[in-house]
């Protein structure tokens, strides 16, 4: 197998063995694009290296060895060339971009005898010595895992001794006695000097990119982002280019478009006198782009050219890399820029009116999770004009309204979110090391840092809201505290994060609704058009039901009708059915119940004006509904006027060891039939009350968790007898339907046979999950993270469809249910009729229809065009 590939020899079709990055270099290297020398070891020489051990293999490395020779030859320069010195990047590149999660080692190739080769040939001490000490600190940290503190420490020393404020205010005798303290620090920690052997330090560095993919942030990282751990890492070594040549040099990050608003300008920043890790790491507040035009005029239409080339080349908006040495401009790296929701919807859409894409392509450059950010209340401009201000000065990194308890590391913010807390994580400038608590923050808050720093990049690609580079705040982790002009929090105060603004306050501020965005009504216009899957919502309540409308859900998939019983006159009205101890009583109860269950169904159908709702009957366990301690036990007797014995008692009787398989749903109906009736009862009574306004409604009446034929048979005919009377008495004609939940291993199993009696069916697959895996819902959160974190489960199946053994039983259970009823209609309404990657998998299988929570509706109708869409181009 090839191991090793030079840029010219790929393409932008190989991200597999090469990498996103790999392959976009070899592509811009392919168009003729300004791009530093370089050559790309693959992914699946990662994978050999990770399955193998801890060496490189021979092969491996008689190719690197290779490669760098024809490196050599390609530039013109090599390792030990006093007149024409190679350097080289090592930088990691997975199939998807992983910005700051892996490992990147800058000006390789240095040693005590090449810093003084470069000096020379520079004629500049002071920029090899910057260069030597920046590999120095870099090497010793990935390669070797020396504690980063060590380095930043001697640093601060020098810095603090002479009085200076930043690195590029060092001189050249500084950097020396700096270099040299960083080589102790090799002695100390290692035993060993540093290696001055380069290809040595190139096999280092390799290696040490090769085991980034499994350091814990990007572990972190890839199962936030439902990255698969089986992709490795390739490894791009690339001849160095240096902005941090003097002030006719630089480097920087843009992007074709804004990423926040998506307005179609460059957008970015750059240094001068600086290497890139200095703009993603803080440590200096850049320059926006736009003043490139002023400084640099020729490089900076230079740039618009190439950028202009690249998004219609790619049909998508570029994240680009670039260094200017001494008036000449590279191109690091270019890939699709990640970007905030109301970015994403407008680009979309402008790609579309600009020709590049057509509404299907533009459909597929949207998350379809990022549109939570669009759909979220913001701020209240009322009550901002009261609100403490704590600063203006922040930049406006990344959109949104939270807030939260001031916290100052990832641990505490993760804590305290797992706590049930809101939480706004503030730092001098967050690290990779941070993902943990990126990801539990409501808003991510730096003093340091710009536009496309860690925070700013990373907050971006979450959907989090961000304020970066608020200078104003002086932030001392220590002692838990962030001062202000004018006061200071403390950890655990309350702060408001205004990510649109970059403006920041004291306390709590109330929200207001998102405002209409014209973009996004586009976007899901074409969805509804392309996807085949209906979205129905989950909702009973009026304020759920209009949510859900706003956003064209196609109907109801879900009334919980348990959900209905939990006012109090209504919780005493079930409570007196379930501790009745005659019938005559029970009869008593139902007809109370039956009244307010007409009244809800009869709004509900009149908000949905002619759209299919399924309305499921009693479905939770009885302790649900029951008191459990004593004093609640005397307050519900005195509300049923009933000794306190006699509920005690009756209580008891009911209580179980495991409730959720307990008796509840289908089995209810079976032993209290007048309990199903009624309802049943109630929901023809609401939909002729309907029906006499001129709303056409066919209600679709669903039985949960049913496992026999026998069992659904008796139920559905029971029913149906029951409604059949009720309609004659009226002498009115009504279509209704009756239907199975699916939640059970037992049924998919037995489709077929239901499927001579339902006419749906719905998969639950909250309980489906629990009754396959045998996990309870309930409590599995005191061990999934755990079998997380340890790689036995991929994924939370709570949360996302278990492919080996959920999503088959659904498979199996459409195949088989439609062979004995080929038109029968199949749903889905569990946890998993929201999530995009379950949402595939179900267009797929080739049910009608899946149902999820309101506001995850229109997530749900682009995840469902998009897997359309997808099916396409296979």
């Amino acid at each position: 197998m090839k191991r090793v590939y030079a840029f010219n020899e790929g393409n932008s079709e190989m991200k597999d063995l090469l990498g996103g990055k790999g392959a976009n270099l070899a592509e811009m290297t392919r168009l003729g694009c300004p791009v530093p020398q370089g050559f790309t070891v693959t992914t699946k020489a990662c994978l050999e290296y990770l399955q193998d051990g801890d060496n490189l293999s021979h092969d491996l490395i008689q190719e690197i060895n290779q490669a760098i020779e024809q490196l050599e030859d390609q530039t013109q320069k090599k390792f030990d060339d006093p007149e024409k010195l190679l350097l080289v990047s090592v930088r990691s590149g997975a199939k998807i971009s992983m910005p700051g999660m892996m490992d990147t080692i800058l000006n390789l190739g240095l040693t005590d005898e090449n810093v003084d080769k470069l000096a020379q040939l520079t004629q500049d001490e002071r920029f090899a010595y910057d260069c030597y000490r920046r590999l120095l600190q870099m090497f010793g940290n990935v390669v070797y895992e020396i504690d980063m503190s060590l380095f930043e420490g001697q640093l601060k020393q020098i810095k603090d001794q002479h009085h200076l404020n930043f690195d590029h205010e060092l001189s050249a005798d500084h950097l020396k006695e700096l270099v040299k303290k960083y080589q102790a620090i090799y002695t100390q920690e290692l035993g060993h000097p540093f290696p001055q052997d380069v290809k040595e330090q190139i096999y280092a560095a390799v290696r040490a990119v090769f085991k980034s993919w499994n350091n814990k942030r990007a572990i972190v990282y890839r199962r936030l982002n439902n990255v698969p751990d089986d992709l490795g890492t390739a490894v791009n070594i690339q001849e160095m280019v240096f902005g941090n040549r003097g002030e006719t040099s630089g480097t920087g990050v843009l992007f074709t478009r804004n990423p926040a608003n998506g307005q179609k300008e460059l957008y970015g920043e750059y240094l001068t006198n600086a290497q890139g890790e200095d703009v993603v790491a803080g440590i200096r507040t850049p320059m926006s782009i736009t003043r490139l035009k002023d400084q640099f005029p020729e490089i900076y239409q230079e740039i618009l050219d190439l950028t202009s080339q690249l998004e219609s080349h790619y049909h998508d908006m570029q994240d680009i890399e670039f260094t200017i040495e001494e008036g000449k401009l590279f191109l690091l790296q270019t890939r699709n820029g990640k970007r905030t929701a109301q970015a994403a919807v407008k680009v979309a859409c402008d790609l579309v009116e600009e020709g590049i894409l057509t509404p299907k392509q533009a459909l597929l450059t949207i998350q379809p999770e990022s549109l939570h950010t669009l759909l979220h209340p913001a701020f209240d401009q009322a009550a901002l004009k009261s609100a403490p201000l704590i600063s203006k000065m922040g930049l406006p990194a990344s959109p949104g309204a939270a807030t939260g308890q001031v916290v100052f590391d990832a641990e505490t913010a993760k804590a305290w979110t797992d706590e049930g807390k809101d939480v706004i994580l503030v730092r001098h400038e967050t690290s990779p090391e941070d993902i943990v608590g990126m990801n539990s923050a409501k808003a991510i808050v730096t003093s340091q840092g710009g536009m496309t720093s860690h925070a700013a990049v990373v907050a971006r690609g979450m959907g989090k809201c961000c304020v970066s580079g608020c200078s104003e705040l002086d932030i001392n982790e220590d002692k838990r505290v962030v001062t202000y002009p004018g006061g200071s929090l403390h950890e655990g105060d309350i702060m408001s994060v205004d990510g649109s603004t970059g403006t920041l306050y004291v306390g709590e501020i109330p929200t207001v609704a998102s405002a209409a965005n014209e973009y996004f009504d586009q976007v899901m216009e074409w969805s509804r058009e392309f996807a085949q899957l209906k979205i129905r919502m989950n909702a009973e309540t009026a304020t759920d039901i209009q949510n859900g409308l706003e956003f064209k859900a196609s109907g109801i998939g879900l009334v919980r009708t348990e959900h209905m019983f939990f006012e109090a006159e209504r919780l005493i009205a079930i409570r007196q059915f379930l501790l009745a101890q005659t019938a005559s009583d029970r009869e008593e109860a139902l007809a109370h119940i039956k009244q307010f269950q007409t009244d809800d169904f009869t709004n509900i159908f009149k908000l949905m004006d002619n759209k299919p709702v399924v309305v499921r009957l009693l479905d939770a366990p009885l302790h649900e509904f029951l008191p459990h301690t004593e004093a609640e036990i005397k307050q519900v007797a005195q509300e049923l006027n009933l000794p306190f014995d006699q509920v005690s008692d009756r209580i008891h009787m009911t209580k179980e060891i495991n409730p959720m398989m307990g008796h509840r749903a289908c089995r209810m109906g079976i032993t209290y039939p007048g309990l199903y009736l009624m309802q049943a009862e109630a929901v023809i009574q609401a939909a002729l009350a309907v029906q006499e306004q001129g709303v056409n409604v066919q209600p679709e009446i669903m039985i949960p968790l049913v496992s026999t034929k026998k069992e659904l048979a008796q139920l559905k005919e029971a029913i149906k007898d029951h409604l059949d009377k009720v309609l004659q008495e009226v002498g009115a004609e009504l279509t209704y339907t009756i239907g199975a939940m699916v939640e059970t291993p037992r049924a998919c199993l037995v489709a077929d046979q239901l499927a001579e009696e339902a006419e749906f069916f719905s998969f639950g697959t909250n309980d489906l999950t629990q009754l396959s895996f045998g996990y309870s819902r309930d409590d599995a959160g005191k061990f999934l993270n755990a079998y997380l974190e340890e790689g036995i489960l991929k994924d939370d199946p709570f949360q996302t469809i278990d492919l080996d053994a959920v999503k088959e039983l659904v498979a199996i259970a459409t195949e088989r249910g439609r062979k004995t009823q080929s038109n029968l209609k199949v749903g889905v309404c569990g946890e998993l009729g929201g999530d995009p990657r379950s949402i595939k998998v179900f267009h797929q299988i080739g049910l009608d229809y899946v149902s999820c929570s309101p506001y995850r509706v229109p997530i749900a109708q682009l995840a469902a065009a998009q897997s359309a869409i997808q099916d396409e181009l296979v």
